[in-house]
Formats: C-alpha cells, structure tokens, sequence
C-alpha cells in the first residue's frame, strides 16, 4: 500500500491525544484539586479518558492505511488492533488501581519513617497513581504504531518512565517495592542504551530511521552488512528486555514481586502487548527481508525463553514469582509468532496477546484479595485450601491458571493452537515441539497450584480473603467472562483480526 501525502491526521492521532489529555488534566487536579477531592476527580478523569479514547478509536478504525504525524505513525488494521487490546486492558487495570489499599500512603517518605506513620494515620491517599498510568497507557498507545526510530524510542520512554515510579508505590513491603523500582529503571536505562545504539547503527546502514527507509536499503542491499546485523541485535536487546525474553529476563521477578499488585497485573499485560507491538511491526516491515540475518538468533532465544520460564516456575513458591516465569515462557510463545512472519503468524500473535492479558490482569486482580494482617499474601502454601475458605474467588482463579496453561474452553487453548500452528506452518519444527514440551510443563505447576487450593485442608495462619470493591469485582469478572467466551466461542474476533490485521508497508 502506498502512504497518502504526510499529514498530521488529527482524528488518527485522537485516542493517543486524548488519553494525553487525561494525564495532563490529572497532574493539574494534583496541583490544584483540594485533597479530599482528588481520588474521586482521578478516577473519573482516568476512566473517562480511556473510555473516550477507545470510542475515537472505534470511530476511525475504518479509515486504515493512511500515516499520520508528518509520517511518524502508522495508522492500519494492525495498529487499530493493538491500541484497541491496550485500551480495554488498562480500563480493566486501572479499576485494580482504584483500589488504594495496594499503594503507599506517602511515595517520598523513607520507609517506616514518623512521616510514613503519619500519613498512614491520616489516611492519605497517592493519587498520582492515576496520570503517570494514564502517561504510561499513551506511550503504549504510540509505541506499536510508530514508523520511525526516534518516534519508537521516546513512545519507549514515556511508556516505561511511569512504570519504574509506580513500580515503587507499594504500601507495604516497602524496601522491596523500591528495591524492584530502583532496578527496574537501571536495567530498563540500560536497555534503552542498546536501543539507541541499535538506531545508531540502522541509520549508518539505511541513512533513514523511517521503517519504510530501512526496509528499502534492506531490499536494495546497498548498505554494509555488519552495521544492519549490529542494528538489529542492538534495538531486539532493547525490545526483548521489555517483554522479558531470556536472557534479558533478570528484572522481572523481583519487580512483579516487589511493585503493587495492581501495577504488576498492567505492566505483565499492557506492556507486554505494546512491546509485542512493535517488535511486530519491526520484524514484519522494516527488516522482513534480512530473516537470514535474524531468524537462527531469534529462533534460540523463543526456544530458551519457552523452557527457561516453565521449568524455573516449578520451584517457585511465590505466587507473584510464579506468574512472573509464567510470564516469561508466554513471551517465548509469542516470539513463535514474530518468528513465521507470516499473516497467520501475525493474527495469532495479536489475538494471543489479547486472550493472555485479559487474563493476566483477572489473576492479579485475585491475588490482591488474598491477606493476613501485614498485606497480600504471597507464599503459595500459605494458599492452601483456599477453595474451602472461598470457593468462588479459587475457582476463577484456577479457571484463569487453566487459560494460561492452554486448557481447552479457555482464552489460552485458542492463543497456544493458533500460535503453534503457525509456527508449524512456517516450518519452526523446533520451535513447535520445544513449544508443545514448554506448555506440558507449565500445566504441571499451574495444577499444582489448583490441587493445593482445592485438595489441601485450610491452614490456620491468619490467611484470609478480602470482600472485594465493586471495581475490583468488576475487573475479575470481566476478564473471566472474556476468557471463557475467547474459549468457547473465538471466531468473530479470530475473523475481525483476520479482516483487519494489516500492516501499510
């Protein structure tokens, strides 16, 4: 397809500005907005935004294959998909969010300080929670559809940025929540020093840092070979750090250990269909035709990421670090997606993505009702016989614990069958079988867990479940109901993906 004449595109561009615009409002609300008022005046700015911002979205979606942004941004099917996924998934992360029982009541005080004490008694609330999500949340929104480099690298920023702060606001657990904050923001500037670099070397290879420049000089072949190998090895370690892919893994369990509940269930979701965005449109447009190039690289790395994260997630006995590896071996499946470069490979990466973060943001959301007197409860054996103590809240658990282990009637059958096919198709034998061995072993650690809440007696500890808000409620029987219908009844989105998913090239 062929790019209509630059222009900025103002109705392309309006679910990111408006969600701007939300985030803007919230920092003027903290700045004027009497204390007593800022919760409720956050929230509604915060929902109504995303809310706002999804139905623009909706109202252009048939308006694809056109650039907006002077050609900075790319608004196509793919593009109207991966906003779509994001949008819904933080409308359903900031009703976790609202709940302000998982955040500090003083972010800047020194942990177990008399100032601490004191705003603990005065029972503050740290609203700010709210704009940085919603900055965070217009990053996301940039990032997969960005056409150029520099575009990429500051949607990078101003998604990850909030992230490292919000990573810190735990209420309890303080030390480690700020330990998780402080390395997750010196790895992620170190990832973000491989990126630049790998912009540095793309742009000596292409003289271009549009994707569309990159991929002609890749066609053309006129460049030098050895700075396009480096560029590309440089912007993947960036990319891969963002969706935990082995080796570049290392910060994740200790930050979905250490931050809030409710920003580790957006982060493990939003982030991770974001940055499976744009790799997307890297690997399928720009640099498509150097698969010889990157293929063997990217082929070891999905085989030891899917292994790795299941195996490890067996001697967890955290259930936040279980989830986190569990994470990591989901990203080695998706990279089997961007692997067959294919249009099979790419609808089913992008429903796969939906399905597990839909579901990734049901189980924190349960998690976060799991307490004793000093916060959530993380320790799995603490956990056991929670069936019998709270029938309901463990069966939508496990239901969810299913869905990640790819259980039939489940969002996660779907993704995994649709994923895998794909990888067969395009003749990833060995990703396909390290793939299949990779989800035997995951079943086993996520029926562990649904065998000790449901077939070990209740253990006196002081353990109990927390009657959840109405927000909170609504979050988890959301996203139950949105993974069991992707279960049972999958085709009109695996069909409105197939119609829309297109990339303008």
């Amino acid at each position: 397809m062929e790019f209509i004449s630059p222009s900025l595109n103002y109705a392309q561009l309006a679910p990111i500005l408006i969600v701007l615009a939300g985030a803007l409002a919230g920092v003027l609300i903290e700045a004027f907005a009497p204390r007593a008022s800022r919760y409720s005046s956050q929230l509604f700015v915060s929902i109504f935004s995303l809310v706002a911002s999804f139905a623009a979205l909706m109202r252009v979606r048939t308006q694809t294959s056109v650039d907006a942004a002077m050609g900075s941004v790319a608004f196509d099917g793919v593009g109207v998909l991966l906003q779509g996924s994001i949008l819904i998934i933080a409308v359903l992360s900031i009703f976790l969010i609202a709940d302000q029982e998982n955040f500090t009541a003083l972010a800047a005080s020194v942990p177990g300080s008399e100032e601490e004490r004191d705003a603990v008694q005065s029972d503050l609330r740290v609203t700010e929670v709210f704009p940085l999500t919603l900055f965070a949340v217009a990053g996301m929104l940039l990032f997969p559809v960005a056409t150029d480099l520099i575009t990429l690298f500051v949607a990078l920023e101003v998604l990850s940025l909030p992230l490292y702060l919000m990573a810190g606001l735990s209420r309890r657990r303080r030390l480690a929540s700020q330990e998780a904050a402080l390395k997750y923001f010196l790895l992620g500037a170190f990832s973000s020093a491989f990126f630049l670099l790998g912009i540095a070397y793309l742009f000596g290879y292409s003289g271009s840092i549009t994707l569309a420049g990159i991929q002609a000089s890749v066609i053309g072949g006129a460049g030098n070979d050895v700075f396009l190998l480096l560029g590309i090895a440089f912007i993947s370690i960036g990319l891969l750090f963002k969706v935990s892919a082995v080796p570049f893994h290392a910060w994740s369990p200790d930050v979905y250990q250490g931050a809030p509940t409710a920003i580790t269930g957006f982060m493990a979701a939003a982030t991770k269909v974001a940055a499976f965005g744009a790799i997307l449109r890297i690997f399928y447009v720009a640099i498509a035709n150097a698969e010889w190039q990157w293929r063997p690289a990217m082929v070891i790395i999905a085989i030891i990421t899917m292994v790795f994260g299941s195996v490890v997630a067996i001697t967890q006995r955290d259930v936040k670090r279980m989830l986190a590896y569990s994470s990591i071996a989901h990203a080695g499946f998706l990279l089997a997606g961007v692997i067959a470069l294919s249009k099979t490979g790419l609808e089913a990466s992008i429903f796969y993505l939906f399905a597990y973060g839909v579901a990734t943001v049901g189980a924190f959301g349960i998690v976060t009702l799991v307490r004793d007197a000093s916060g959530e409860v993380g320790d799995l054996n603490r956990w056991s016989g929670l069936g019998k103590r709270s029938p309901l809240l463990a069966s939508a658990f496990a239901f969810f614990l299913l869905a990640f282990a790819g259980i039939p009637l489940t969002s996660g059958f779907i993704g995994k069958f649709s994923i895998f096919s794909a990888a067969y198709e395009s003749g990833s034998t060995s990703i396909l079988i390290a793939g299949v061995l990779s989800s035997a072993v995951a079943a086993f650690f996520y029926i562990r867990v649904i065998v000790l809440m449901f077939f070990k007696d209740p253990v006196e500890d002081g353990t109990s479940v927390v009657i959840p808000s109405a927000l909170t409620t609504i979050t988890i029987t959301v996203s139950a109901v949105l993974t069991l219908i992707l279960g049972i009844y999958p085709a009109p989105l695996i069909d409105f993906i197939a119609t829309t998913a297109t990339f303008i090239r």
